[in-house]
Protein backbone atom coordinates (compact mmCIF):
# COMPACT_ATOMS: atom_id res chain seq x y z
CA UNK A 1 0.00 0.00 0.00
CA UNK A 2 0.68 3.60 0.09
CA UNK A 3 1.01 4.49 2.90
CA UNK A 4 1.02 8.01 4.63
CA UNK A 5 2.54 8.90 7.85
CA UNK A 6 2.17 11.69 9.87
CA UNK A 7 4.51 12.77 12.37
CA UNK A 8 7.07 10.27 10.98
CA UNK A 9 10.08 11.50 12.99
CA UNK A 10 8.85 10.74 16.02
CA UNK A 11 9.76 7.69 18.47
CA UNK A 12 7.29 5.45 17.17
CA UNK A 13 7.93 6.96 13.59
CA UNK A 14 11.53 5.76 14.11
CA UNK A 15 10.40 2.15 14.70
CA UNK A 16 7.05 2.21 12.00
CA UNK A 17 8.67 3.60 8.55
CA UNK A 18 11.21 1.08 8.35
CA UNK A 19 8.88 -1.74 9.37
CA UNK A 20 6.36 -0.66 6.32
CA UNK A 21 8.67 -0.23 4.45
CA UNK A 22 10.42 -3.53 5.02
CA UNK A 23 7.24 -5.35 4.68
CA UNK A 24 6.78 -3.79 1.01
CA UNK A 25 5.05 -0.61 1.61
CA UNK A 26 5.69 2.18 -0.55
CA UNK A 27 6.12 5.49 2.65
CA UNK A 28 5.41 9.08 2.18
CA UNK A 29 6.66 10.54 5.52
CA UNK A 30 4.51 13.89 6.19
CA UNK A 31 6.54 16.18 8.96
CA UNK A 32 7.53 19.86 10.02
CA UNK A 33 10.86 19.43 9.15
CA UNK A 34 11.89 21.07 11.98
CA UNK A 35 13.00 17.60 13.87
CA UNK A 36 15.26 15.51 13.61
CA UNK A 37 14.70 11.75 13.20
CA UNK A 38 15.14 10.11 16.42
CA UNK A 39 15.80 6.74 14.49
CA UNK A 40 17.95 6.43 11.53
CA UNK A 41 17.73 3.48 9.61
CA UNK A 42 18.44 2.33 5.89
CA UNK A 43 14.59 2.71 5.16
CA UNK A 44 14.60 6.63 5.46
CA UNK A 45 16.07 6.81 2.09
CA UNK A 46 12.92 4.75 -0.28
CA UNK A 47 11.04 7.10 1.83
CA UNK A 48 9.37 10.08 0.03
CA UNK A 49 8.95 13.14 2.38
CA UNK A 50 7.04 15.84 2.46
CA UNK A 51 7.05 19.25 4.81
CA UNK A 52 4.26 20.59 5.96
CA UNK A 53 2.74 22.60 8.45
CA UNK A 54 -0.15 21.23 10.42
CA UNK A 55 -1.46 23.73 12.73
CA UNK A 56 -0.75 26.59 10.02
CA UNK A 57 -2.46 24.74 7.26
CA UNK A 58 -5.36 23.61 9.50
CA UNK A 59 -6.09 27.39 10.43
CA UNK A 60 -6.33 27.48 6.57
CA UNK A 61 -8.53 24.81 5.80
CA UNK A 62 -5.87 22.94 3.68
CA UNK A 63 -4.36 20.51 5.54
CA UNK A 64 -7.19 17.37 4.91
CA UNK A 65 -6.70 18.35 1.31
CA UNK A 66 -3.27 18.26 1.21
CA UNK A 67 -3.25 14.68 2.80
CA UNK A 68 -5.53 13.73 0.63
CA UNK A 69 -4.40 15.31 -2.54
CA UNK A 70 -1.16 12.60 -1.72
CA UNK A 71 -3.72 9.78 -3.22
CA UNK A 72 -2.43 7.38 0.33
CA UNK A 73 -4.14 3.66 0.52
CA UNK A 74 -3.81 4.43 4.25
CA UNK A 75 -3.26 7.02 6.42
CA UNK A 76 -1.58 6.92 10.15
CA UNK A 77 -1.85 9.91 11.90
CA UNK A 78 0.55 10.28 14.94
CA UNK A 79 0.28 14.16 15.51
CA UNK A 80 -3.30 15.06 16.00
CA UNK A 81 -3.99 16.52 19.45
CA UNK A 82 -7.23 18.42 18.73
CA UNK A 83 -10.67 17.43 17.37
CA UNK A 84 -10.77 20.49 15.15
CA UNK A 85 -8.00 19.02 13.54
CA UNK A 86 -9.01 15.74 13.05
CA UNK A 87 -12.22 17.07 12.09
CA UNK A 88 -10.44 18.84 9.40
CA UNK A 89 -8.92 15.51 7.73
CA UNK A 90 -11.99 13.32 8.37
CA UNK A 91 -13.78 15.73 6.43
CA UNK A 92 -11.49 15.51 3.41
CA UNK A 93 -11.03 11.35 3.54
CA UNK A 94 -15.05 10.61 3.97
CA UNK A 95 -16.14 8.86 1.24
CA UNK A 96 -13.00 7.70 0.28
CA UNK A 97 -11.37 3.62 0.40
CA UNK A 98 -8.28 5.16 2.46
CA UNK A 99 -7.30 3.83 5.40
CA UNK A 100 -7.30 6.16 8.63
CA UNK A 101 -5.36 4.49 11.81
CA UNK A 102 -5.14 7.44 14.33
CA UNK A 103 -2.99 7.40 17.15
CA UNK A 104 -4.86 8.23 20.50
CA UNK A 105 -3.94 7.95 24.42
CA UNK A 106 -4.63 5.38 27.20
CA UNK A 107 -5.56 8.94 28.91
CA UNK A 108 -9.10 8.77 26.92
CA UNK A 109 -9.76 7.28 29.73
CA UNK A 110 -9.20 9.13 33.10
CA UNK A 111 -10.11 7.74 36.70
CA UNK A 112 -10.85 4.07 36.21
CA UNK A 113 -13.04 2.21 38.07
CA UNK A 114 -12.05 -1.14 37.47
CA UNK A 115 -8.56 -3.04 36.30
CA UNK A 116 -7.21 -4.11 33.83
CA UNK A 117 -9.39 -0.83 32.03
CA UNK A 118 -11.02 -2.07 28.43
CA UNK A 119 -11.64 -0.45 25.70
CA UNK A 120 -15.63 -0.14 26.10
CA UNK A 121 -15.42 0.81 29.37
CA UNK A 122 -16.50 4.47 29.77
CA UNK A 123 -15.00 7.16 29.21
CA UNK A 124 -14.44 9.62 31.80
CA UNK A 125 -11.35 11.65 30.61
CA UNK A 126 -9.72 15.09 32.23
CA UNK A 127 -6.96 17.33 31.55
CA UNK A 128 -6.76 18.99 28.08
CA UNK A 129 -4.59 16.12 25.95
CA UNK A 130 -7.22 13.38 27.25
CA UNK A 131 -9.90 15.16 26.64
CA UNK A 132 -9.04 16.32 23.32
CA UNK A 133 -7.98 12.34 22.20
CA UNK A 134 -11.39 11.16 23.96
CA UNK A 135 -12.87 13.89 21.55
CA UNK A 136 -10.87 12.68 18.38
CA UNK A 137 -11.82 8.80 19.56
CA UNK A 138 -15.54 9.81 19.19
CA UNK A 139 -15.07 11.32 15.69
CA UNK A 140 -13.05 8.74 14.14
CA UNK A 141 -15.53 5.49 15.52
CA UNK A 142 -18.33 7.54 14.84
CA UNK A 143 -17.58 8.28 10.86
CA UNK A 144 -16.47 4.68 10.87
CA UNK A 145 -20.15 3.19 12.05
CA UNK A 146 -21.56 5.76 9.94
CA UNK A 147 -19.59 4.27 7.07
CA UNK A 148 -17.75 7.09 5.82
CA UNK A 149 -14.54 6.68 6.90
CA UNK A 150 -12.35 3.09 7.47
CA UNK A 151 -10.82 4.24 10.64
CA UNK A 152 -9.18 2.73 13.43
CA UNK A 153 -7.90 4.27 16.80
CA UNK A 154 -5.24 3.26 18.89
CA UNK A 155 -4.10 3.70 22.30
CA UNK A 156 -0.61 3.59 23.67
CA UNK A 157 0.83 4.28 26.83
CA UNK A 158 3.49 5.60 28.09
CA UNK A 159 6.01 5.09 25.07
CA UNK A 160 9.15 3.93 26.10
CA UNK A 161 12.76 3.47 24.21
CA UNK A 162 16.32 4.73 23.58
CA UNK A 163 16.90 8.27 22.89
CA UNK A 164 14.27 10.05 25.03
CA UNK A 165 13.63 9.93 28.93
CA UNK A 166 11.05 7.58 30.28
CA UNK A 167 8.14 7.77 32.80
CA UNK A 168 10.25 6.83 36.38
CA UNK A 169 9.05 5.58 38.99
CA UNK A 170 7.78 8.72 40.63
CA UNK A 171 5.42 9.22 37.48
CA UNK A 172 7.61 12.33 36.23
CA UNK A 173 11.32 12.56 33.66
CA UNK A 174 13.43 13.86 36.75
CA UNK A 175 16.87 11.85 35.53
CA UNK A 176 18.21 12.14 39.08
CA UNK A 177 15.64 9.40 39.98
CA UNK A 178 18.01 7.10 38.23
CA UNK A 179 21.05 8.10 39.28
CA UNK A 180 19.46 7.45 43.18
CA UNK A 181 17.92 4.19 42.79
CA UNK A 182 21.10 2.87 40.55
CA UNK A 183 23.49 4.28 43.39
CA UNK A 184 21.67 3.50 46.59
CA UNK A 185 20.46 6.56 47.14
CA UNK A 186 16.85 7.51 49.11
CA UNK A 187 14.22 8.10 46.55
CA UNK A 188 10.66 9.29 48.09
CA UNK A 189 7.80 8.25 46.50
CA UNK A 190 3.86 9.63 46.41
CA UNK A 191 1.41 8.24 48.69
CA UNK A 192 2.40 4.64 49.14
CA UNK A 193 3.86 3.50 46.07
CA UNK A 194 0.81 1.26 44.84
CA UNK A 195 0.01 3.98 41.93
CA UNK A 196 0.62 2.06 38.58
CA UNK A 197 2.23 2.88 34.88
CA UNK A 198 1.66 1.19 31.97
CA UNK A 199 4.75 1.90 29.65
CA UNK A 200 5.16 0.44 26.21
CA UNK A 201 8.14 0.22 24.06
CA UNK A 202 7.82 2.42 20.67
CA UNK A 203 8.58 -0.42 18.11
CA UNK A 204 5.68 -2.47 20.02
CA UNK A 205 3.24 0.66 19.39
CA UNK A 206 4.73 0.59 15.64
CA UNK A 207 4.04 -3.19 15.68
CA UNK A 208 0.08 -2.74 16.64
CA UNK A 209 0.03 0.19 13.72
CA UNK A 210 1.36 -2.68 11.03
CA UNK A 211 -0.95 -4.91 12.33
CA UNK A 212 -4.49 -2.80 11.60
CA UNK A 213 -2.95 -1.89 8.41
CA UNK A 214 -2.27 -5.48 7.73
CA UNK A 215 -5.35 -6.59 9.24
CA UNK A 216 -8.01 -3.79 7.80
CA UNK A 217 -11.05 -5.84 8.45
CA UNK A 218 -10.36 -6.99 11.79
CA UNK A 219 -9.21 -3.74 12.53
CA UNK A 220 -12.02 -0.99 11.10
CA UNK A 221 -14.21 0.72 13.78
CA UNK A 222 -12.59 -0.15 17.11
CA UNK A 223 -10.06 1.39 19.44
CA UNK A 224 -7.02 -0.80 21.21
CA UNK A 225 -5.03 -0.76 23.88
CA UNK A 226 -1.54 -0.43 23.12
CA UNK A 227 0.80 -1.26 26.30
CA UNK A 228 3.29 -3.81 27.63
CA UNK A 229 1.24 -7.11 28.86
CA UNK A 230 1.63 -5.66 32.46
CA UNK A 231 1.51 -2.53 34.20
CA UNK A 232 4.13 -1.11 37.41
CA UNK A 233 3.21 0.03 40.79
CA UNK A 234 5.98 2.44 41.55
CA UNK A 235 7.68 0.65 44.66
CA UNK A 236 7.97 -2.46 42.96
CA UNK A 237 9.23 -0.49 39.89
CA UNK A 238 11.98 1.14 42.18
CA UNK A 239 12.57 -1.81 43.68
CA UNK A 240 13.27 -3.71 40.22
CA UNK A 241 15.17 -0.32 38.83
CA UNK A 242 17.78 -0.44 42.15
CA UNK A 243 18.53 -4.30 41.46
CA UNK A 244 19.33 -3.55 37.57
CA UNK A 245 22.26 -2.00 39.57
CA UNK A 246 22.86 -4.70 42.23
CA UNK A 247 21.61 -1.69 44.93
CA UNK A 248 18.56 -2.04 47.31
CA UNK A 249 16.12 0.52 46.89
CA UNK A 250 15.80 2.76 50.01
CA UNK A 251 12.12 4.10 49.70
CA UNK A 252 10.58 6.96 51.97
CA UNK A 253 6.82 7.99 51.32
CA UNK A 254 4.88 10.87 51.83
CA UNK A 255 1.04 12.10 51.22
CA UNK A 256 1.13 13.68 48.04
CA UNK A 257 0.69 16.95 48.96
CA UNK A 258 4.00 16.88 51.00
CA UNK A 259 6.04 14.73 48.53
CA UNK A 260 4.88 17.74 46.03
CA UNK A 261 7.47 20.21 48.17
CA UNK A 262 10.38 17.54 47.47
CA UNK A 263 10.90 18.12 43.70
CA UNK A 264 10.06 20.61 41.02
CA UNK A 265 6.49 22.12 39.94
CA UNK A 266 7.02 20.93 37.21
CA UNK A 267 8.09 17.17 37.97
CA UNK A 268 5.31 17.37 40.93
CA UNK A 269 2.92 18.09 38.04
CA UNK A 270 3.81 15.47 35.77
CA UNK A 271 3.70 12.81 38.37
CA UNK A 272 0.24 13.86 39.50
CA UNK A 273 -1.19 13.38 35.89
CA UNK A 274 0.35 10.07 35.83
CA UNK A 275 -0.46 8.70 39.69
CA UNK A 276 -3.85 10.35 39.81
CA UNK A 277 -4.96 8.00 36.54
CA UNK A 278 -2.89 4.89 37.15
CA UNK A 279 -4.42 3.06 34.33
CA UNK A 280 -3.48 -0.33 34.34
CA UNK A 281 -4.69 -1.69 30.73
CA UNK A 282 -5.86 -4.66 29.25
CA UNK A 283 -4.53 -5.66 25.79
CA UNK A 284 -7.05 -8.62 24.88
CA UNK A 285 -9.05 -6.83 21.85
CA UNK A 286 -5.59 -5.80 20.56
CA UNK A 287 -4.48 -9.69 21.20
CA UNK A 288 -7.78 -10.93 19.38
CA UNK A 289 -8.75 -9.06 16.66
CA UNK A 290 -5.15 -8.04 15.42
CA UNK A 291 -2.45 -10.51 16.95
CA UNK A 292 -0.36 -8.55 19.21
CA UNK A 293 2.10 -10.01 20.82
CA UNK A 294 4.22 -7.37 22.39
CA UNK A 295 7.92 -8.15 22.25
CA UNK A 296 9.20 -6.12 25.50
CA UNK A 297 7.41 -6.33 29.29
CA UNK A 298 7.15 -2.60 30.62
CA UNK A 299 10.63 -3.18 32.80
CA UNK A 300 12.33 -4.64 29.41
CA UNK A 301 11.07 -1.29 27.66
CA UNK A 302 12.46 1.13 30.49
CA UNK A 303 15.85 -0.58 30.78
CA UNK A 304 16.74 -0.61 27.27
CA UNK A 305 15.92 3.40 27.89
CA UNK A 306 17.68 4.37 30.81
CA UNK A 307 20.85 2.41 29.32
CA UNK A 308 20.95 4.42 26.41
CA UNK A 309 20.67 7.47 28.71
CA UNK A 310 23.79 6.14 30.32
CA UNK A 311 25.26 5.54 27.23
CA UNK A 312 24.74 9.08 26.10
CA UNK A 313 25.87 10.75 29.16
CA UNK A 314 22.70 11.84 30.11
CA UNK A 315 22.52 10.08 33.24
CA UNK A 316 25.67 9.03 35.72
CA UNK A 317 24.89 5.76 36.73
CA UNK A 318 27.42 2.01 37.66
CA UNK A 319 26.95 -0.41 34.80
CA UNK A 320 24.11 -2.89 34.80
CA UNK A 321 24.82 -5.84 37.76
CA UNK A 322 24.06 -8.62 35.08
CA UNK A 323 25.65 -7.00 31.79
Amino acid sequence: MRVLVIGATGHVGGYLVPRLVEAGHRVVALSRGRQQRYRDHPAWASVEQVTADRDAEDAAGRFGHRVAALAPDAVIDMACFTAASAGHLLDALRGTPTLLLMCGTIWVHGRLTAVPARESDPRRPWGEYGVQKAAIERLVLEAAAAGDVRGTVLHPGHISGPGWPVINPVGNLDLTVWERLATGGRVVLPNLGLETVHHVHADDVAQAFQLALERPDAAAGRAFHVVAGRALALAGFAEAVAAWFGAEADLAFLPFDEWRATTTTEHADTSYEHVARSHVMSIEEARRHLGYAPAFTALEAVREAVGHLAASGRIRVPAFADA
